[in-house]
């Protein structure tokens, strides 16, 4: 019996040492964990180029599509529809490309990934925030193909570069704010199929119930007044005021407030509901 006993002690005080070692993890050791996870999540994107099939063929369909099938009808010619459409590509591509974070992070939990990560001294917000930093290179990628393809066509920013670049920058920021919201969606759903599922409910109203691809004046009243207050409104005219005319508005501080409140919201809610999985 003695011998029995002696190794089930030996597991406790190896899971008390790794619970220690978790609670003393220094900010620098955290920061330095999380870019590992980050660096495994680009590893696993290499490996899996279907990851990339969002944020590669749909800025250039969705670009294409709209501005040769609404650009007659809207704006009277397709050149006269780029200044307004593109930054309303560049918000929903974004914004659609960042709910992958939760359905890939609930497919690991499936898989028992995370299970392996409990024996690990590491920070707890690390296999969560790591995903996240290598999903920027994907909104990277998204926002930057959105801005070529719109050069193709015709679009020229009135902006420039550095008014064009302000506008990626902001909807990479927001894009990866509102991946919080999505993250928590993973770790509370049963399956990625409800992360999906759940997540498109979440954004595909904002995206098109906004002022992405027509001008509020031509809604009805009382879906205009939704679309005012919609933060995904602010973001599309932050963006345009950047890319089109390189003006820093009150919209650009709106939609950071907004992202900053999503943030301070729903990262502390991810990690806790992360952690019960922990």
């Amino acid at each position: 019996m003695s011998t029995m006993i002696a190794p089930a002690r030996e597991t406790v005080r190896a899971a008390d040492r790794v619970s220690a070692a978790r609670r003393h993890v220094s900010p620098g050791e955290t920061l330095s964990q999380t870019l590992t996870m980050a660096w495994r999540a680009l590893k696993k994107m290499r490996r899996n180029p279907e990851q990339f099939f969002d944020v590669t063929f749909q800025p250039v369909l969705l670009t294409a599509m709209f501005a040769y099938i609404f650009g007659g009808a809207i704006a009277g010619d397709v050149a006269s529809y780029l200044p307004l459409m593109i930054p309303g590509i560049l918000a929903q591509t974004v914004l659609t490309s960042c709910m992958a974070t939760g359905t890939q992070l609930r497919e690991d939990m499936e898989k028992g990934v995370f299970d392996r990560f409990k024996s690990f001294p590491i920070a707890r917000i690390a296999p969560l925030a790591g995903p996240m930093v290598a999903d920027l290179l994907r909104y990277t990628i998204a926002a930057t193909l959105t801005f070529c393809m719109g050069l193709l066509l015709g679009y020229r920013p009135g902006g420039g570069a550095p008014g064009v670049f302000a506008a990626i920058v902001l909807a990479i920021f927001t894009g990866w704010s509102l991946a919080w919201v999505f993250t928590w969606v993973g770790t509370i759903a049963r399956s990625a199929q409800a992360v999906q599922g759940i997540s498109m409910m979440i954004l595909f109203p904002l995206t098109f119930l906004s002022n992405a691809f027509v001008p509020v004046e031509t809604l009805p009243d009382w879906l205009a007044a939704f679309v005012k207050i919609n933060p995904v409104s602010h973001l599309v005219t932050a963006a345009r005021d950047l890319a089109n005319s390189a003006l820093v508005t009150g919209e650009v501080a709106w939609t950071v407030l907004a992202c900053l409140i999503v943030i301070t919201i729903f990262a502390p809610l991810s990690v806790h509901s992360y952690k019960r999985h922990m």
